[in-house]
């Protein structure tokens, strides 16, 4: 207690008044060298041969006990605002304007009960009738996928902007962080085709100016035409969510001629499923987000420069949740919060 960094300073120093009175030190000398009276080390040392350890800690002081009740303003704040107020949920001074306190109290109380009614978050609940099924399918072909068969996640990414920064960006500093203009201006936009092979990450991909049937299935032709068929036997499976696009006859007519090429569609609301989505999510974060597109053109051909370079230093994607995890995670409604 004496030498802890973390503790209150009035705990430690009255844990050396006790190792030096230990030490067979008179209360003049402990007093001198704690920087206390002498009064304070005897009573502490009186404290101390009462109760150990916990004669050291404070009493409960004296005052008025607390008049505001915390449950009382936590209740208050689960209810939704007058509709007068015009507001979609309280702020501490609303709140505290309306139960006459400070909004410190209040600010306090949210605390203590974990409650912030500035957050949201969002969900969504998937009412696909055959949810389970289709979990169990797309899940059960991640973790043990059939002999002789390449797994591909297929999707598209539209709507992909070519932004331009309205002035160059200034590059990242010693201390200073890169920096670019708030504003930008449009190029227009591009579709991303994508089909992950999970075994091993590398990516087959297309970038199209549209996002139709007709170009999804000129994309399923690229993805057959990369992975061809040798005569052994080999399927190609792809995981696929539910857009209108990938269902229209056009498309259904091409999978009946080429049954080698079996698909299993992710639920409604499930397209989280598709790992796809991952690498969606990656080339995002390190090639669009932060680039500067001058055209569409331009923006095209970086993406095929991340692809190109992705494949080079691809990885497995693995799936580690069982379909019954998922499946009890997902039918989980909490109704209510006891925690306090």
């Amino acid at each position: 207690m004496a030498r802890s960094s973390s503790g209150r300073a009035g705990l430690a120093q009255r844990a050396r008044i006790v190792l030096l009175a230990a030490d067979g030190e008179a209360n003049t000398a402990i007093a001198e060298r704690v920087g206390v009276s002498r009064p304070t080390v005897i009573g502490w040392r009186e404290r101390y041969a009462e109760r150990g350890l916990a004669g050291l800690d404070d009493e409960p002081r004296s005052g008025r006990p607390r008049v505001v009740d915390h449950r009382k303003i936590v209740a208050e704040t689960l209810k939704p605002p007058p509709r007068r107020l015009g507001v979609t949920h309280w702020s501490s001074r609303l709140m505290a304007a309306r139960l006459g306190v400070s909004n410190g109290t209040v600010a306090k109380a949210w605390r203590d009960y974990g409650v912030q009614p500035w957050r949201v978050e969002t969900f969504k609940f998937s009412t696909d009738p055959e949810l389970v099924a289709k979990v169990t399918d797309v899940v059960g072909l991640y973790l043990a996928p059939p002999e002789n068969a390449i797994v591909l996640c297929v999707d598209e990414k539209s709507q992909v902007q070519a932004l331009d920064r309205t002035q160059p960006t200034l590059p990242m500093q010693p201390g200073l962080a890169e920096r670019r203009t708030h504003d930008y201006v449009r190029h227009g936009t591009t579709t991303l085709f994508a089909a992950l092979e999970i075994a091993t990450g590398t990516v087959t991909a297309a970038v199209k100016p549209r996002h139709r049937h007709q170009e999804f299935l000129a994309f399923l032709k690229q993805v057959a035409k990369t992975y061809p068929d040798d005569g052994d036997g080999t399927e190609l499976h792809l995981v696929m969510d539910n857009y209108a696009a990938h269902k229209r006859p056009e498309i259904k007519a091409w999978l009946a001629a080429n049954p080698r090429i079996q698909v299993h569609f992710t639920p409604t609301s499930g397209s989280w499923l598709n790992l796809v989505e991952v690498w969606f999510g990656i080339i995002e974060r390190q090639a669009i987000r932060r680039g500067t597109f001058r055209s569409v053109r331009d923006l095209n051909t970086k993406i095929r420069a991340f692809i190109d370079g992705w494949n080079d230093r691809c990885h497995p994607f693995v799936w580690t949740k069982t379909a019954d995890q998922i499946l009890r995670k997902a039918n989980r409604q909490t109704t209510s919060n006891t925690d306090h």
